[in-house]
């Protein structure tokens, strides 16, 4: 008998974060717990407990909880944070960086972030740059693991989210990925599922550092991840 690794997970309302729980169906090994300011729906046949609070008492649920990792996949969309840079920055910046330092406080050893590809301090664009921002930040707290995930356009159906722009490059996906060779392969669009497979995967490492992972990465951490046993 073993005590199954407890896993807290900061974004479970969206796409990466249901495919998170999804993927977390019949597994004896993990024990997820989810952080949410809002309820959301459950996979059928998950066996988890769901906290939903106001994101200034998270932390005081990670302390209830002395999770050994934490699955980030909070973010929102320049259309949801009203097209301001100062919403955008409070979620995607200044959030993930609050429940980060309360992991930190309470003793978590490992954080998993879903940052995005092209993450980069010195980018013109201001969502990369954002992001660039926080994988920077995250490093200074020197959690014992940190994995940073930068995949490329995410293929997954979205609850009402429209984003028309990114629809269409879902559509494309299939032809664009072939045209991505080389360095551009980091481009190249990923299932959600995979992404949220490979986040599972790296919370369980215990091996020490900092490692950013590209979209072949994350397919190759994803594989490694072990089927539920069947019962």
């Amino acid at each position: 008998m073993f005590d199954p690794m407890r896993i807290a997970l900061v974004g479970a309302t969206g796409l990466i974060g249901g495919k998170v729980m999804e993927a977390c169906i019949g597994r004896e090994d993990l024990r997820l717990t989810g952080i949410a300011r809002r309820e959301a729906p459950l996979p059928k046949g998950i066996r988890m407990e769901l906290f939903v609070a106001e994101p200034d008492r998270w932390g005081e649920v990670i302390e209830a909880v002395r999770p050994k990792a934490i699955i980030c996949a909070l973010g929102t969309t320049w259309k949801k944070a009203g097209q301001d840079e100062a919403a955008f920055r409070a979620v995607d910046h200044d959030l993930v960086l609050a429940v980060a330092k309360a992991a930190k406080a309470h003793g978590v050893e490992r954080f998993v972030y879903i940052s995005s590809v092209g993450a980069d301090l010195a980018s013109k664009t201001f969502y990369l740059r954002v992001k660039g921002e926080v994988e920077r930040d995250l490093a200074k707290l020197r959690f014992d693991r940190l994995d940073v995930l930068q995949p490329g356009l995410l293929l997954g159906n979205r609850t009402n989210d429209n984003r028309p722009a990114e629809r269409l490059g879902i559509l494309a996906a299939p032809v664009l990925n072939l045209m991505l060779q080389g360095g551009m392969r980091r481009y190249r669009g990923i299932r959600a599922e995979a992404v949220a497979e490979a986040a599972l995967a790296l919370a369980k490492r215990a091996a020490r550092g900092r490692f950013v992972h590209d979209n072949d990465a994350i397919l190759r951490t994803a594989r490694t991840l072990a089927k539920p046993e069947q019962t």
